[in-house]
């Protein structure tokens, strides 16, 4: 896992560069939107593989791809082998992640199972203060290459001995105590809008999950251009999106229905202008300002340190408010981190500007989402918290890519009318307050109705 967060953390300061280097610009947004697209497939299918066959298969077959999608990433001639590689990123990081968390429903005994849990989380931190500065650093002195190449080499080694003990491993479903994947992990079909049920949802079979990352790609390369092709691959791919995505979120979500449809859409929002902002800040930071990568690597570390403490502030100092008063709060804080972004458009702004922007839309973030993590369980019956939290995590990835590709299109608009390029990321910017004002607006209908029976 700490190999997996360094790998996810550490190419993503680089990918600007990179796609720069390969004369993608346009097409950076599909660079970006790949990964989540394949990350929702990718935990679908590790989690119906580990149900049939044990979690050691998935796991393994995650760890192989992981390598060779950073040999495929590092040893691009394009941009298409960049996207390419980045979408089967995302499918390794779904299955092995799925795997792990079945893997411990198989090996560890109950009373184990939250240190464990725990110490998974724990590995993101350090990967998440060092991966970022230290890319960038080596994109800088030597190449982007390098960075893909060299996590490859230093990936290597660990998969190796990971894949020797799953070969002699005596983990199967048939074995192991409670050996299914957990809830959280494979999206579902949902509850009634207005509250939880006791009735165990059905499971979308793994060619609903295919045909949604499928759509989403189609719509990110869709809108990388305004000629007839571009918009026939964005009509399919909103068609997939339209007619699938609804059987993995719970009935009511697109009316926001009051309580857990209304939680799940705001996850969807919020992480829907993070994720934007994260991808187009970078690329505005190295194509109009020549921002060094160490420097941009640096501004995610201050992201990550921003989200940690919003995240313990609110737990710590804010425990007694309402959930649905720091949802607001956050989206509040996440308008203002659009604001910011824009404003570091403007030639007379220092690159400063534009970078803290993603510091701020952290500290929203970090009041925003366990807030609404803590009223999705408020919504859910006992013994069903996982079902809520897979709907959270589907919607994430929605989220991510319905706003991204929304942007995207915009700013290719921009470009395509003959806008300058600060043009075309101010108009990105401006259209991710939607959200925002639209999260500040819905904040009460995911209040909880009832007390809960979880530490808030």
């Amino acid at each position: 896992m700490f190999l997996t967060g360094l790998a996810a953390l550490a190419v993503v300061p680089t990918l600007p560069t990179a796609a720069r280097d390969l004369d993608g610009v346009s097409l950076y947004p599909l660079v970006a939107g790949c990964f989540v697209a394949a990350s929702l497939l990718g935990g679908v299918l590790g989690g119906h593989w580990a149900d049939r066959a044990g979690a050691h298969r998935p796991l393994a077959a995650g760890l192989v791809l992981a390598v060779v999608t950073l040999l495929v990433s590092g040893a691009s001639v394009s941009v298409w082998q960049l996207a390419a590689g980045r979408f089967l990123d995302g499918l390794a990081g779904g299955m092995v992640a799925v795997s792990i968390n079945t893997a411990i429903g198989q090996a560890y005994p109950d009373q184990l199972r939250p240190r464990v849990l725990a110490l998974m989380s724990a590995c993101w931190i350090v990967p998440s203060l060092v991966g970022p500065p230290l890319a960038g650093l080596v994109a800088e002195w030597w190449s982007w290459r390098v960075v893909f190449l060299g996590l490859a080499a230093l990936t290597l080694l660990p998969a190796l001995v990971v894949l020797t003990m799953l070969r002699s491993s005596p983990w199967s479903p048939t074995t192991a105590p409670e050996a299914t994947v957990p809830e959280a992990t494979v999206p579902e079909a949902t509850a009634p809008s207005d509250g939880p049920t006791d009735t165990p949802p059905r499971r979308p079979v793994l060619a609903v999950a295919a045909a949604v990352s499928l759509g989403a790609a189609l719509g990110q390369y869709g809108v990388s251009g305004w000629d007839v092709r571009h918009l026939l691959f964005t009509a399919g791919g909103l068609a997939l999106l339209v007619t699938c995505a609804p059987r993995l979120l719970p009935p009511g979500t697109r009316h926001a229905a009051r309580g857990l449809p209304a939680t799940v859409l705001l996850c969807g929002m919020g992480s829907g202008v993070f994720f934007t902002l994260e991808a187009f800040v970078p690329l505005l930071l190295v194509t109009d300002r020549d921002v060094p990568p160490v420097a941009i690597g640096l501004v995610f570390t201050g992201a990550a340190v921003a989200w940690a403490a919003s995240s313990w502030v609110q737990s710590r100092l804010l425990d007694g408010r309402p959930r649905h008063h720091l949802v607001v709060a956050g989206a509040v804080v996440l308008a203002v981190a659009v604001v910011i972004a824009g404003i570091g458009t403007l030639p007379a702004t220092p690159a400063a500007t534009a970078a803290s922007s993603m510091v701020v839309a952290a500290v929203g973030m970090g009041l925003l989402a366990p807030s609404l993590t803590v009223l999705s369980l408020r919504h859910s019956l006992p013994g069903r918290q996982g079902y809520a939290s897979s709907a959270m995590q589907t919607t994430q990835n929605l989220g991510q890519t319905t706003v991204l590709g929304a942007a995207s299109a915009l700013f290719n608009a921009c470009l395509g009318v003959g806008s300058s390029q600060a043009t075309g990321y101010a108009a990105a910017f401006g259209l991710l307050l939607v959200p925002c004002v639209a999260a500040t607006l819905l904040a009460a209908r995911a209040r909880a109705t009832r007390p809960s029976r979880l530490p808030g």
